[in-house]
């Protein structure tokens, strides 16, 4: 099927406000993927593969998809005049109606799953907070009720119409996924130069463990460079918006970079085999800096949070709201408190109920962000560009193969691990 076949069936481009600068795009894409509910996992995923592999299983990764950001970046107006403003009409506008529905199931998976994953760390970060300071009664707040607080708090955020509304509080988001890279790695170095004794670097367990530890932390690793959202951050952005994008992924980019290797080699090295899933659980002291790191992700993921609900509010919005009235009318407000409040009421339950954090991250990854971050970005290139030079169609081939192999193990191993601990758990129950 070529480009323009279903072009007649296509939906006209929603009106978005077009005004940011390719700062603003760098700010959006920071958020949405350089936040402690993807790098701060990161160390236990080091632990899981070893040094060799999990150096290589890391560097790849930001490569790869820094790579695929450029490509995906580069479909924004291929098809002239169309600008397509959400992932979901650029699938379609490149494989029809099988393209807008794949982009949309899998961008509900990634965008629900990271949600209920930054619920956790959210919920996890205050009652670390909590217990550090109120340690006469450390149970009396349990973590299903800081995850419902912090749920009410993203209701309050999410009454903002747009992700270009969210522009600098976005802006202080990245400021806290780099303080918060700041803190931890003064955190790692601390607990690095004052460890007893020798730390194992070996990776233990029963062979069948350490197969599914590998698959799980593959599937971490694919989360940790999540961004389902690339097309709809674009749209944000004034033109020459394709120029615009290509800066701001650079700056995201070098922020990525930066708070992703220093934290995950130095969680590995200063902890070893036993760094905890969360890797700020894994600190003994001092009891101020590990508040900060805990203050700074909380604010982090609310803008994550934000960035990632709003693909589902967009579509029910266009269900209900009343175009022919003014956004803040009555019925349009009372429409959006509805959407927003189910979406939020949902969520908040999910993560109550099984807050798995690490078997999340890892299943969310797999099904949800490798599809979209890995490997539609370069099928999709390869379709609507075509180039001629064999080596290189070859080369992008090769990384969707091995991405689709790292989808299946992914899943895999985090599907095996919810099990495992759905069994061994009770739902809401404390931690």
């Amino acid at each position: 099927m070529e480009a323009g076949e279903e072009k007649e069936e296509e939906p006209a481009p929603e009106k978005v406000n077009s005004r940011g600068t390719w700062r603003h795009a760098g700010f959006h894409l920071a958020t949405t993927i350089a936040t402690p509910a993807a790098f701060a996992p990161l160390p236990s995923a080091v632990a899981a593969l070893g040094w060799p592999a999990g150096v290589i299983s890391l560097v790849m990764g930001t490569l790869v998809t820094s790579y695929c950001s450029l490509l995906l970046a580069n479909l924004w107006d291929y098809n002239e005049p169309n600008r397509y403003v959400r992932y979901r009409d650029l699938g379609r506008a490149i494989y029809g109606r099988t393209g807008y529905w794949s982009v949309t199931v899998f961008q509900q998976i990634a965008a629900i799953g990271n949600n209920i994953t930054i619920q956790i760390v959210a919920g996890l970060s205050m009652q670390a907070i909590f217990v550090t300071y109120n340690t006469s009664d450390p149970s009396r707040v349990t973590l299903q009720e800081f995850i419902i607080i912090f749920g009410a708090a993203q209701l309050v955020l999410s009454q903002l119409p747009d992700i270009h509304s969210l522009r600098w509080f976005n802006a202080l988001c990245t400021f806290c996924t780099v303080a918060f890279t700041i803190v931890v790695m003064g955190l790692l170095i601390h607990a690095g130069q004052n460890k007893d004794g020798p730390t194992d670097y070996g990776v233990h367990g029963t062979p069948s463990n350490k197969v599914f530890g590998i698959f799980l932390a593959l599937g971490t690793i694919a989360f940790s460079f999540g961004d389902a959202m690339l097309p709809e951050i674009q749209a944000t952005i004034r033109e020459p918006a394709k120029k615009n994008m290509y800066k701001g992924i650079c700056l995201a980019y070098s922020v990525i970079t930066t708070t992703y290797w220093l934290v995950a080699f130095l969680g590995y090295w200063a902890f070893g085999f036993a760094v905890q899933a969360y890797v700020v659980n894994s600190f003994s002291g001092p009891n101020w800096a590990i508040t900060m790191a805990n203050v700074f992700a909380v604010i982090q993921v609310a803008g994550c949070f934000q960035i990632y609900c709003r693909p589902t509010y967009q579509y029910f919005e266009f269900q209900l709201l009343n175009p022919k009235q003014h956004r803040w009318s009555l019925y349009n407000s009372l429409a959006r408190l509805l959407v927003t409040s189910i979406y939020t009421a949902l969520v908040t339950l999910i993560a109550a109920a099984m807050p798995f954090f690490g078997d999340f991250v890892a299943l969310c990854g797999a099904i949800g962000f490798t599809p979209l971050d890995f490997i539609f970005p370069i099928l999709a290139f390869l379709r609507v560009k075509r180039p001629k030079s064999r080596i290189f169609s070859a080369f992008n081939i090769g990384i969707v193969v091995l991405y689709t192999l790292v989808a299946i193990l992914g899943a895999i191993g985090s599907i095996r691990y919810i099990v495992k601990d759905t069994v061994q758990y009770q739902f809401f129950q404390n931690q």
